[in-house]
């Protein structure tokens, strides 16, 4: 019972993170039509700028923050100067350049901190375990899984119950309306990939002490950010939280029974629900981000 219910918590907070890494990728294509291959990069400097503020000194959580403060930044200088002028451009353009940011963000990180994965000290405070009645549990997988969830519910609660938000809801379903409302589409698309951004870099940096730091982080985090975003449905944010978590579960419990098997079992989901529903398990492409 104690192996069940740590690997339904590990999925819990597995589920999280990937959603974290997913709901600013379904938020970028639903408001933007803009494929991100880049998306992983800020999962992957969001873990290094932790890394390497907390070699300096830093508090683990002052890591956190300007690590995501420094991947922010460089997300909007990224957007302003290089991705805003091929947004007009055919998918492929999207592509194309994405994934040579990717590459080059890549080969930057293995240059300055070599290709050796790294290890981030779990935080002082929040060593050992916890005591949940009758079952343990490590304290930081515990602080993972509630700011994630904190998150979550401050996401939400951002896109349903301000102005803000609402128009970014909109621009996911009538992007050309919003833009006839004399609304800046331009601000809008950059706040929409910052805040995408940031959320990456919290997922990477929540996640260093319990996988460690390498450089081919970013990647694997894409590739099941994808995965959530079809699962769940383009541009969902409820399918992006619930297929993240479907997912993370799924893959925990799966390390029980098939461990050499276990990184199968998303792409297995996605094969299924895409036999079922096409379009996820949500919205569509576009449709809403609620």
């Amino acid at each position: 019972m104690q192996l069940l219910v740590s690997q339904l918590l590990n999925g819990v907070g597995l589920g999280m993170i990937y959603f974290l890494v997913a709901v600013g990728l379904t938020l970028i294509f639903g408001v933007m039509r803009f494929v991100n291959f880049a998306h992983g990069v800020f999962y992957l400097l969001g873990a290094y700028g932790v890394l390497t503020l907390s070699e300096h000194g830093a508090n683990f959580f002052v890591a956190v923050v300007g690590s995501i403060a420094l991947v922010m930044i460089f997300a909007l200088v990224l957007e302003r100067g290089v991705l805003s002028r091929v947004y007009e451009l055919p998918p492929f353009f999207h592509i194309l350049s994405t994934f040579g940011v990717t590459l080059m963000v890549e080969e930057a990180v293995r240059t300055f901190w070599t290709a050796a994965p790294h290890r981030v000290p779990t935080p002082p405070g929040f060593r050992g375990l916890a005591t949940l009645g009758p079952f343990f549990y490590p304290n930081y997988r515990l602080v993972v899984i509630a700011i994630a969830m904190v998150c979550a519910v401050a996401l939400w609660v951002f896109l349903e119950r301000t102005r803000y938000g609402a128009t970014i809801r909109a621009g996911a379903e009538h992007r050309e309306t919003v833009r006839l409302l004399g609304i800046d589409v331009a601000r809008l698309f950059s706040f929409n990939f910052v805040l995408g951004a940031g959320l990456a870099a919290l997922a990477g940096a929540l996640v260093s002490p319990i996988r460690g730091v390498d450089p081919n982080m970013g990647l694997e985090a894409l590739a099941i950010a994808f995965v959530v975003c079809v699962v769940g449905g383009l541009g969902s944010f409820r399918g992006a939280l619930v297929a993240a978590l479907l997912v993370g579960i799924m893959q925990s419990l799966a390390t029980s029974l098939w461990g050499s098997g276990a990184s199968l079992v998303a792409y297995l989901v996605m094969m299924l629900v895409l036999l079922v529903k096409p379009q996820g398990l949500f919205a569509g492409p576009g449709r809403s981000t609620s």
